[in-house]
């Protein structure tokens, strides 16, 4: 019944198991063979899972409405090249954890509902997936947060993203605008065009 799980899927809700009919007997089974570790109340994590390792998996086990933000969302889009100690994770303000990953370090960062919900993207791998702000978002929140990020990551992060042909100058100004840093966005492309 084990081999029910997919070895392409990392993380598992209590929902999830008992949707593919595993009871909280035969969930507490896993766990005690080692199939399973339990993260927390109601996720756990699948030991026979051998595909791509992305930390950003845990994410929503800790914190359901956490979204990957600032610079882990940057690294994740290759515009900065800076590696974070811990996975940046924007939350509703007041929000706290009740349990924190053992192996995983988050930091959490406490955004208003509107800056929360604005550019947030789900992003699949396999048929595992996480929650991510949009790039635009990601460098207008950089921007936005510059002087707790750094004045020179964050002229790397805005640098990398003007590279890009890809880049949407309207929808980085039109995030800029919604969370309010849209006159320090527009002192900067002075600077760097």
């Amino acid at each position: 019944m084990a081999s029910e799980l997919s070895s392409q899927k990392l993380i598992y809700s209590n929902a999830e198991l008992k949707d593919m009919g595993f009871s909280y007997y035969k969930i507490a089974a896993f766990v005690e063979q080692g199939i399973l570790i339990k993260l927390n109340k109601s996720h756990y994590e699948n030991t026979s899972f051998n595909g791509y390792l992305n930390d950003f998996y845990y994410v929503s086990a800790f914190v359901k409405e956490g979204i990957v933000c600032l610079m882990s969302a940057a690294v994740y889009y290759g515009l900065t090249t800076f590696r974070p100690d811990s996975i940046d994770v924007a939350v509703p303000a007041k929000k706290k954890l009740s349990t924190y990953p053992e192996n995983i370090s988050l930091s959490l960062h406490y955004y208003s509902a509107i800056k929360l919900s604005t550019g947030v993207q789900m992003i699949t791998e396999g048929e595992n997936c996480f929650k991510i702000f949009d790039i635009e978002k990601t460098v207008a929140d950089i921007i936005s947060d510059r002087n707790k990020i750094g004045i020179e990551e964050t002229k790397e992060v805005l640098s990398n993203y003007l590279s890009r042909s890809s880049r949407n100058i309207n929808q980085l100004y039109r995030y800029a605008s919604q969370i309010g840093c849209l006159k320090t966005l527009k002192t900067y492309l002075e600077v760097l065009v």
